[in-house]
């Protein structure tokens, strides 16, 4: 999955240039540069305002499931192999042993594909403090992966 290719392939198909995209956008070219460059990945609310700009469905650019199982996949250490099965249960081990509400956020995030800002609403907190409590949940996921498949 390459969301900058898409984004650019679309891009071109529809004789816009990078300029014309960030001005309907509203945001900088060079950001339009850096998503289709592999530098940075729009998140998902910005992929379907692209998509709309653009007259296509957010899918034609990328799966959201792909996009979150992605995001998932990098807790998995380098040069793991692991099952599908085994994978979801240490998940669902790893889940009940963290705090409720943060099982509930990862829950919500990576089974029910909710946005930052769903998410966000349903607990009434700000999106920056989902993203950062999905981060750090990611990370201790990722330590117990490794304490595990040792």
């Amino acid at each position: 999955m390459n969301i900058g290719n898409s984004i650019a392939a679309i891009r071109k198909e529809r004789e816009m240039t990078q300029d014309d995209l960030a001005r309907e956008l509203f945001v900088s070219r060079d950001l339009v540069s850096k998503w289709e460059n592999g530098v940075r990945r729009p998140d998902y609310p910005m992929i379907e305002r692209i998509a709309l700009t653009l007259g296509v469905s957010a899918d034609d650019i990328v799966r959201k499931d792909e996009l979150l199982f992605e995001e998932l996949g990098e807790c998995l250490p380098e040069g793991t192999e692991i099952s599908e099965d085994e994978l979801v249960a240490a998940l669902n081990a790893f889940l009940k042993r963290v705090g409720k509400r943060e099982a509930d956020i990862f829950i919500k995030r990576y089974y029910h594909l909710m946005s930052h800002s769903e998410i966000a609403s349903v607990y009434s907190i700000g999106e920056n403090h989902v993203r950062s409590r999905l981060s750090k949940t990611r990370t201790k996921f990722r330590k117990y992966l490794k304490e595990i498949l040792k």
